[in-house]
């Protein structure tokens, strides 16, 4: 088995050297401001709310992590893009919400029912809007559409949740009324992860998922101004529920937020579900047909279709693959499949007549290395694919 060609797709690594390189500079500022007042109590070190905070924080993040990875298995992005994302939630947007609402405390003197209902609704879904404003600019070719915005914003929502949580939890933990002294209430502690990481650790997702189901709207739309709307649209609604959720908790003493868990929150969250599931689901149909018309012209054998729009047969190859070619047959499973996944979604958008202004030299690019990797792989029925 020969070495394996190069992915002419992937070459382009700029926008993760710049994000990255934004997410390990804004990380220590916020790491040390989330620390330091989840630390300090009274002039004092206390750093048992701190350690709480984290560990407690970490709880939601795996799981939900674990669902997006799930919804983006047809078509999985590059992980370093979905780690940037959770980064960029985590930091970046955690330190830009907290210097848009200090200045706007210190110069504008807004209320705390304006800053909780209003102000945080906005510079936090713009803070975390701006990644997949930013992917869609820089590196609108990894966005197929709807369900790769929701991931991205997913990961974005996770990030900046857990960061939010340590300050809660750990702000709980030390700023206990009376207390003071670093003891801990773990009652109210309780309460906190009980509310933000267990009943509604989907909050932060949610709201910014509209943004990305605009942002997705606008790579497959052939409309130039929804391009241009439905991201704003989409911003729009994530404001609008962030605010509705924030706001309730000043209403009735607080039990406005119950109310608007069970008449808001839960129907919403349960429609996004309904929605990313069923969007899922399409996208075997998308690209059974697309690679089906592709067969047809000659860019792809049409029995590896199989292969890669089955996710089962495609781990199956995979395993295979593992088992006759080691690490390098798996490599060049997995570049092969990925190649023919994303020819797939790109012919589908010729086929619905808005291809990308690229669209030929992508298209090329797919093409060749499906050619070049094709000597490299076999599959379950024991044939060789030589091309």
């Amino acid at each position: 088995m020969g070495a394996i060609p190069k992915d002419p797709t992937r070459s382009n690594r700029t926008f993760t050297i710049v994000v990255g390189v934004l997410v390990v500079l804004t990380s220590l500022p916020v790491l040390g401001i989330v620390l330091l007042s989840t630390s300090v109590v009274d002039d004092h070190l206390a750093p048992t709310g701190a350690i709480l905070g984290v560990l407690f924080a970490a709880i939601p993040v795996v799981p939900l992590v674990y669902a997006f990875l799930w919804l983006d298995r047809y078509e999985p992005e590059p992980k370093s893009l979905l780690a940037l994302g959770l980064g960029w939630g985590a930091f970046i947007a955690v330190a830009a919400a907290l210097i848009v609402q200090s200045l706007g405390v210190l110069l504008a003197e807004w209320s705390q029912p304006t800053q909780l209902a209003i102000v945080a609704p906005v510079t936090e879904e713009a803070a975390k809007g701006l990644f997949l404003l930013v992917l869609l600019v820089w590196r609108r070719h990894l966005l197929d559409g709807v369900l790769d915005g929701i991931v991205y914003a997913g990961m974005v929502g996770v990030g900046f949740a857990f960061t939010e949580n340590i300050l809660y939890l750990g702000g709980t933990y030390n700023g206990t009324p009376g207390v003071g002294d670093g003891s801990g209430n773990l009652g109210d502690f309780t309460l906190v992860f009980v509310m933000r990481c267990l009943f509604s650790p989907f909050a932060h997702p949610l709201f910014t998922a509209f943004t990305g189901i605009g942002i997705g709207v606008a790579v497959v739309t052939r409309k130039r101004w929804l391009q241009f709307l439905a991201p704003l649209l989409g911003y729009a609604a994530a404001v609008l529920t962030h605010g509705i959720w924030n706001g309730s908790t000043l209403l009735f003493d607080g039990a406005g937020f119950l109310l608007a868990y069970v008449v808001l929150m839960v129907p919403a969250f349960v429609s996004m579900v309904i929605f990313a599931v069923w969007r899922r689901k399409s996208e075997r149909v998308v690209l059974t047909r697309s690679l089906t018309d592709a067969a047809q012209r000659g860019l792809i054998p049409y029995t590896d279709i199989g292969w890669v729009v089955d996710l089962r047969r495609r781990e199956q190859a995979r395993k295979f693959a593992a088992t006759h070619g080691g690490a390098q047959g798996v490599a060049a499973m997995r570049q092969y499949q990925q190649a023919a996944i994303e020819l797939g979604y790109l012919h589908w958008r010729y086929l619905r007549g808005n291809p990308p202004p690229d669209f030929a030299a992508r298209g090329r690019a797919y093409v060749d290395r499906i050619s070049e990797v094709r000597p490299h792989i076999a599959f379950p029925s024991g044939q060789v694919m030589t091309g």
